[in-house]
């Protein structure tokens, strides 16, 4: 051979060593019959053409360059020792010129192979991480796509074994049927023969629907684990930089299925349901893909397993028993769930009763909003009110839990009397907590204020009265209002209208205590007439009074006495001790005071003789010296009241731990004009109540009447004020004590109780005979160590307002009455000595008592014996006579003096 035919052995083990020389050489004998300027070749056509000779290489992306170099080197490598074979072969026939153009394009193409692996590898590095991103999506619908079939196969293999298990036991129970067949008899009839293909051949559709229902089970069953595949999938697979801006799909789903069952209350009800019935749907058609039992036994029979989880006990055979246990264990969970929707349910039920949200299904009862000290007073009035009724319904709503409500009302210590008190937590500014309560229905809503600060509380006051003007369907009853100060009335009363009665807490004890330190005594007379536990105001119309003189039906009622009459002609006004001359008109009512509503009615004019007075006696009107210890809000209120109560020339000593120059400024705030100021002149004197040497600097022995207040200070809270309010009076009463000389003293000894003459409370009660004090008295228990020891004429503010506050709440007109009798002009309680009346040793019946005072224009509504303690109101047994004493006092109603 020529050198030029044959190789030589260095050129060969070269080749052998880089089989990218083999490759040029073939690559040349490829191109000998190509045009002379390179050519791309690519799997997209368009990318296949012949490029002219000076054009540049186009620039793939990243994957495909990558994907390129490899499976360039890798071709390479497996297809070298054919190259190698192909060249030896071809070589003899090649020239030099050939050889030397294929060398040309060698170096041509290792270049341009060169320059695109840079251009690739610049391109690769800027879109790296897009490709990542690529790479992971085909990875995780890989897993995906792997996890189905690993699904589908796993379904089949466990179908293929229950299916050849089911076989071979139904071939076994046709062999054993054809021996017993070929024993009984020798051939088989042609019938037979029928049948027998007939009953294969249902046995084969029926094999055919078994297994479909199997695969239909089994295929259902694996469709929520693949929707939850794709859902985590879709999760994860959204780009990083949107996971800031968007929210990933299993979230979104969660939280819909959340307001699902949040939004519906059956929600949770309805999908345990779906759950129990797709159980025993797909069990069932498992069961009958597994037994040779028909569609509708199985379905049966997988609601037995879903029931009783010992069911499954009694099955046979691999495919069955598995299904059951699979049915037995869906049950269990299922079961375990309505327990506990079951006992949520209950749990939440008792919850809500526990708690006071329930509504109240009643009508005609009591409605209270609101929670004080006063509130177990109000109910213990209520309660009496209620008790000629066989009880009643007392509602009460407060922001406070239901439990403590109740057991601070059980705590109570008074009988109901058959009134039942349902509590309920609520504010009284929403209107769903109002509906709750039967707002609409109730036959009286009393608005509590609350402890603490006075504005405060009547703005909550009036927002609670807009709340229950906005009701929908109205309101049947009126509504009582508690208010703090005198200011807010006129606001409240605008925004009510005539729904709303007021009654001004603070204002009421002002004018209680003012009356009751000029007349000793008429605290008791109040809480008497403002109680219904004995007797109280009631307004009712008597027809057969109709055209009778006033006068004539002042006595027409044995059980009763009558106080004023309602004007029909007047708009319903209620005039107090009208004159005796008004006959009574149609329509009119009579105004009385009497133990209960239906505890009295008209008689028989009785014939009583009138008689005259003893002597025209006018009560001398005297100047009075009067001292105020604390400071309260409505003070300016107190010192114009108490203007016109006295006579010109008296003083008015006011001693607190206001400084004295802040005390003008605040009266003038308060709208008091000094100037106009006709009966009385004041007297500033700074100092603390409860401290000894500050009270001694005052001439405690000259006052006509002391006014203890529950101080500005410390008014929002009762214990601290009564606290205060109990010490000065004993330091008053104890320097009283030792200024007042004892044979002094001995000249006023009266009964006083167990108490000794000598003893330290002995002495405050000699001492308490020369000065009345009025303590403003805030909480119930100190009003038993004030009866106790007897040393103070008191006010039990709280009480009084909660009887007020009962009595308006029964009979909404009461409240023109107390009104009327608070006010610094009108008709008022007087407490008047009996030689007004008679003379010493005198027998006289109450009615002829009654008609002397009418020469007066009063009239008398009880007395008080001069060895009795308290006075007695609406005196029983009026017509019988007897002998009355001049130290006796009487009741009376009478125009102020």
């Amino acid at each position: 051979m020529s050198p030029d035919s044959e190789p030589s052995p260095s050129s060969s083990s070269r080749d052998w060593l880089f089989p990218s020389h083999s490759f040029a050489h073939s690559f040349d004998n490829y191109t000998s019959k190509t045009p002379k300027y390179p050519r791309r070749f690519s799997s997209n056509p368009r990318l296949s053409q012949p490029l002219p000779p000076d054009s540049k290489p186009h620039k793939t992306p990243a994957f495909q360059s990558v994907s390129s170099s490899n499976s360039s080197s890798f071709s390479e490598y497996k297809y070298a020792g054919l190259r190698r074979r192909s060249y030896l072969s071809r070589r003899a026939e090649t020239s030099p010129k050939r050889e030397e153009n294929g060398t040309v394009l060698q170096r041509n193409a290792v270049v341009s192979n060169r320059n695109v692996g840079v251009s690739e590898e610049k391109t690769s590095e800027s879109k790296m991480i897009a490709g990542f991103y690529g790479q992971r999506v085909k990875f995780r619908w890989h897993m995906v796509i792997s996890l189905v079939i690993m699904i589908t196969f796993f379904t089949s293999l466990v179908h293929k074994n229950f299916s050849l298990h089911n076989q071979v036991d139904e071939l076994q129970n046709q062999v054993s049927k054809l021996n017993g067949r070929l024993r009984a008899c020798n051939l088989l009839d042609s019938t037979d023969v029928i049948r027998s293909i007939s009953k294969d051949s249902e046995q084969l559709s029926s094999e055919g629907l078994k297994n479909l229902a199997l695969i239909v089970s089994l295929t259902l069953l694996s469709i929520p684990v693949v929707i939850l595949k794709y859902i985590d999938y879709v999760s994860k697979s959204r780009s990083p930089d949107n996971i800031s801006e968007e929210v990933s799909l299993s979230k979104q789903l969660a939280y819909r299925v959340d307001v699902f069952f949040s939004v519906h209350p059956y929600a949770k009800p309805l999908a345990l349901l779906v759950a129990t019935l797709l159980l025993i749907c797909l069990g069932g058609l498992a069961l009958f893909g597994v037994t040779d039992d028909n569609l509708a036994d199985c379905l049966w029979l997988s609601w037995t397993f879903v029931a009783d989880s010992g069911n499954h006990a009694n099955s046979e055979g691999i495919g069955p028993r598995l299904v059951s246990v699979s049915i037995s264990f869906g049950g269990m969970l299922i079961f375990a769930m309505m327990l506990g929707l079951v006992s949520d349910s209950i749990s939440e039920k008792f919850d809500s009763l526990r708690k006071g949200r329930s509504e109240v299904v009643e009508q005609n009862h009591t409605l209270i909003l609101g929670w004080s000290d006063k509130l177990g007073s109000l109910l213990n009035q209520l309660a009496i009110a209620n008790e000629s009724l066989g009880g009643g319904i007392v509602v009460v709503m407060a922001e406070r839990d239901k439990e403590e409500m109740e057991l601070d009302i059980s705590k109570m210590e008074f009988d109901f009397k058959g009134t039942s008190v349902i509590c309920r937590s609520g504010s009284p500014l929403i209107l769903a907590d109002l509906k709750k309560v039967s707002v609409s229905k109730a036959r009286a809503i009393i608005v509590l204020a609350e402890d603490g600060n006075a504005d405060q509380s009547d703005a909550r006051a009036l927002r609670t009265v807009l709340s229950l003007t906005g009701v929908k369907e109205g309101l049947r009853g009126h509504i009582v209002v508690e208010l703090s100060d005198l200011d807010n009335e006129v606001l409240v009363k605008l925004v009510g209208g005539d729904l709303v009665q007021t009654v001004v807490a603070h204002d009421v004890i002002g004018r209680l205590m003012i009356q009751c330190a000029r007349q000793p005594g008429l605290a008791q007379i109040w809480e008497d007439i403002l109680g219904f536990e004995n007797c109280e105001f009631y307004i009712k119309r008597w027809p057969t009074l109709d055209g009778m003189p006033f006068e004539d039906a002042l006595i027409s009622f044995p059980d009763a006495i009558p106080c004023g009459v309602k004007v029909a002609s007047c708009g319903g006004k209620i005039i107090m001790n009208p004159d005796d001359s008004y006959i009574l008109q149609e329509g009119d009512e009579i105004l009385v005071i009497a133990e209960d509503d239906d505890s009295y009615a008209p008689a028989e004019l009785p014939m009583v003789r009138r008689g005259n007075l003893p002597k025209d006696f006018i009560l001398p009107k005297s100047a009075e010296k009067i001292l105020f210890c604390g400071w309260r809000r409505d003070m300016e209120d107190m010192i114009m009241v108490l203007d016109a109560f006295l006579a010109p020339g008296s003083e008015l000593w006011m001693f607190n731990d206001v400084p004295e120059n802040d005390r003008e400024k605040k009266l003038i705030d308060g709208g008091l004009d000094l100037s106009r100021l006709m009966n009385i002149s004041l007297v500033n004197r700074e100092g603390n109540a409860v401290i000894r040497r500050h009270l001694e600097s005052l001439p405690l022995e000259s006052f006509d009447s002391i006014l203890i207040l529950a101080d500005e200070s410390v008014e929002d809270s009762a214990i601290q004020a009564d606290s205060r309010s109990l010490a000065t009076l004993l330091l008053i009463r104890d320097i009283q004590a030792k200024r007042l000389p004892y044979r002094e003293a001995r000249v006023s000894q009266v009964h006083r109780g167990s108490f000794s003459q000598g003893s330290w409370i002995g002495e405050m009660q000699q001492a308490s005979d020369k000065s009345v004090i009025i303590s403003e008295i805030l909480d119930p228990r100190t009003k038993n160590l004030l009866s106790m020891s007897k040393i103070s004429d008191y006010v039990l503010s709280n009480e009084l307002v909660s009887m007020a506050l009962a009595m308006v709440a029964e009979d909404r007109q009461i409240n023109d009455v107390l009104e009327e009798l608070f006010a610094e002009e009108g008709n008022e309680l007087h407490i008047r000595q009996a030689d007004l009346y008679l003379r010493k040793g005198e027998e006289l019946s109450v009615l002829e008592v009654i008609l002397r005072a009418r020469q007066r224009r009063e009239i008398v509504i009880g007395y008080r014996s001069a060895n009795a303690e308290r006075a007695v109101i609406n005196p029983p047994l009026k017509s019988e006579k007897r002998r009355w004493s001049l130290q006796d006092v009487f009741v009376v109603i009478a125009e102020k003096e």
